[in-house]
């Protein structure tokens, strides 16, 4: 008689059942969810914990003894590495089964399963609270007049930097338009030259041609 004993063959036979189990465990390890029936994913949750417990010491023998269940080379680097690196601080209950509804066709319950620390909507770490401490008691009469003072000297060295700066940009500026006021004379000067030339130009010009009016006249 079989009394007492809950344990779910999930209607496979021993090796079958291993098989199945083994490569739903080397899927989760690989992309940290999967998503399978609610009774697959309770069977997958014992048999992967024990897993990732042992993989929190890395040694030789408790790579051999994880490799005998997965069976996957890939899938022992992933867990001694990353996952284990993951789940270091977490005394158990390194998975988490999310219900999803019902299949459709044969109405099986549906639900994904993931490792709990690899799912960064879930697992936000909480800041801690900045402790705020009022100081009581009033301040004495010298202690105001002194902080007034400094708070004063301080004032004063600001606007005396602020006025330094607003005479060096003055002067900055005037001497920029010095400058911008010599460069406009130049270029004034040049372009009256240069008319000049373009004027004389332009009496040689009519000059000769009257010469030549002339003494067509005179041929004429």
């Amino acid at each position: 008689m079989r009394h007492g004993k809950k344990f779910n063959h999930l209607k496979r036979k021993p090796a079958h059942r291993k098989a199945m189990l083994a490569n739903m465990a080397c899927s989760l390890i690989e992309h940290k969810r999967i998503n399978t029936t609610v009774a697959k994913a309770k069977a997958l949750k014992k048999y992967i914990e024990p897993l990732v417990t042992k993989s929190k010491t890395d040694t030789t023998h408790s790579r051999r003894v994880v490799f005998s269940y997965l069976k996957q080379k890939e899938a022992v680097t992933e867990l001694f590495r990353e996952v284990s690196a993951k789940v270091a601080s977490r005394p158990g209950g390194y998975t988490r089964i999310i219900r999803t509804g019902n299949r459709l066709g044969d109405n099986a319950d549906m639900c994904m399963i993931e490792l709990v620390d690899f799912n960064d909507v879930y697992t936000t770490e909480k800041k801690a609270k900045k402790k705020r401490s009022r100081r009581g008691g009033k301040k004495s009469g010298a202690g105001a007049a002194a902080t007034v003072a400094a708070a004063a000297g301080t004032v004063a060295a600001k606007a005396e930097e602020a006025a330094t700066d607003a005479a060096e940009a003055a002067s900055e500026a005037a001497e920029e338009v010095k400058e911008i006021a010599s460069e406009t004379v130049e270029a004034v000067e040049e372009t009256t030259e240069e008319v000049s030339e373009a004027v004389e130009e332009v009496k040689d010009e009519t000059e000769d041609s009257s010469e030549e009016k002339n003494a067509k006249d005179e041929e004429e």
